[in-house]
């Protein structure tokens, strides 16, 4: 049995990571392209289940109440990052977040050089509340 590894695959792959804890994380990737996350954008598009819909309430409600930390004038730092099999990076912040696991793609999903604010794909599924996205009250 052989296996083939996509274009996109290898354009997801990082060749170099360098983390600036204080600053942010840098991504050389397969393809040439660099990406610079900055360690605070990092922290706010955690692909954890509470950012993701803390987003999406941000997203229809500018009145959204952050969590403690979120809102406040610290300066968030990440304190470590670990590896996830070949496949993500986890990222420990200063404020004790650490639940989040940035897979290659979605880094290249969120990655600031593309972005224009707001939501990311992943953000448009359906609800924690509802993971499936049926139909009614849940």
């Amino acid at each position: 049995m052989s296996y083939t590894v996509s274009m996109a695959e290898q354009s997801n792959t990082p060749t170099n990571i360098d983390l600036k804890k204080d600053e942010s994380l840098t991504i050389d990737w397969a393809d040439g392209t660099r990406s610079v996350f900055p360690i605070a954008y990092l922290r706010k598009m955690s692909p954890s289940a509470e950012m993701r819909e803390l987003r999406k309430e941000m997203n229809t409600n500018p009145l959204t109440i952050l969590p403690d930390g979120m809102g406040s004038s610290s300066t968030i730092a990440a304190t470590g990052a670990e590896s996830v099999g070949n496949y993500a990076i986890k990222v420990l912040f200063s404020d004790g977040h650490d639940t989040g696991l940035y897979t290659w793609s979605y880094l290249r999903e969120i990655d600031p050089a593309n972005q224009d604010g707001g939501m990311t794909k992943s953000d448009q599924g359906p609800s924690h509340n509802n993971p499936l996205g049926l139909p009614g009250n849940r």
